[in-house]
């Protein structure tokens, strides 16, 4: 069982990106709005690493599905 504190900051870390607020809200702002029929891990600014993580965690409602989903909804407002 994961016990990591799961928070976007976290979230960002695990996906190697810069994890600062500013840092999140500047990635989101960059690459929203994500379109509707793009799937998340399919959009063109993951690296394939980053695309494979995302997949599985929706594949597998896994420990981070919740974050994701967090990041999927900013992405697409």
């Amino acid at each position: 069982m994961d016990l990591s504190e799961h928070t976007l900051r976290a979230l960002f870390d695990q996906l190697g990106l810069p994890s600062n607020a500013a840092a999140i809200d500047a990635f989101i702002a960059q690459h929203r709005p994500l379109a509707e029929d793009i799937k998340l891990a399919d959009a063109p600014f993951w690296s394939p690493a980053q695309a494979q993580f995302l997949r599985e965690e929706f594949d597998g409602d896994a420990d981070w599905i919740e974050l994701v989903d967090q990041l999927n909804v900013r992405l697409r407002a």
